[in-house]
């Protein structure tokens, strides 16, 4: 089976065991998913999910966010860890918006990717979950680590790993597949002990049987390469 012909199955089969997947930091505009995205790096989803509540309540602009004191966004995003930096990209991007785009989020990949602390990666959250485009893939680790047990790439850069992707995933799909294969990834096909034994695409992974055999999957080297580049995006 080829690549293609791999993906044209999963692109059936994963919306019937994922008929639900959705991004899973919590948001009602643009501009609440922007700041939780960057909240969301090297952090969970539900740790996010927990700050926002309070600090969506206290800033609902991108003029509050930009006027907003240091220390108080750092005290109420402190948990979700960077939390230095994270303020400082909020606070960049905010103004940027305010500045460049009269206080509305911009709702294209180089306006998006061009604001202080915004990579591709954060601007395919954006595009795709808030205004409904599909315009790249999002790469996280358990994209980046699923799309290798698949062997759809070999490269170990999230934006090679993206455009190897676009060349395989249909357009249609492409906002989708980040879902599909995060919701799998968190809930199956774990980093050390994937599930195999109940697997709902275990046919279509040429890891699979390797796995079985073993009773283990050793965090790939590839995965930890991109978790370390994104702690830059």
């Amino acid at each position: 089976m080829t690549n293609r012909e791999r993906v044209d199955q999963l692109v059936k089969v994963l919306p019937e065991v994922y008929p639900d997947a959705h991004c899973e930091l919590d948001f009602r505009t643009p501009l609440e998913l922007l700041v939780a995205t960057i909240l969301s790096a090297q952090c969970t989803d539900k740790r996010v999910n927990l700050v926002t509540p309070a600090l969506f309540a206290k800033y609902r602009t991108a003029r509050d966010y930009a006027n907003a004191s240091p220390a108080a966004l750092e005290g109420l995003i402190r948990s979700t860890g960077f939390f230095r930096n994270k303020t400082k990209s909020i606070r960049a991007a905010a103004a940027a918006i305010l500045a460049e785009h009269a206080g509305r989020v911009p709702e294209t990949m180089e306006e998006l990717h061009g604001l202080p602390g915004v990579g591709r990666k954060t601007a395919n959250v954006v595009l795709g979950n808030a205004f409904g485009k599909d315009e790249g893939i999002v790469v996280d680790t358990h994209v980046a680590r699923l799309s290798h047990r698949l062997r759809l790439t070999r490269q170990t850069d999230p934006e090679k790993i993206e455009q190897d992707l676009m060349k395989l995933v249909p357009r249609k799909s492409w906002t989708n597949w980040s879902h599909w294969l995060i919701w799998h990834g968190r809930r199956r096909c774990f980093a050390r002990r994937p599930d195999c034994h109940r697997c709902e695409i275990f046919r279509l992974c040429p890891s699979g049987k390797i796995f079985l055999r073993s009773g283990e999957a050793r965090p790939a080297e590839t995965t930890e390469i991109v978790t370390a580049k994104q702690r830059h995006s």
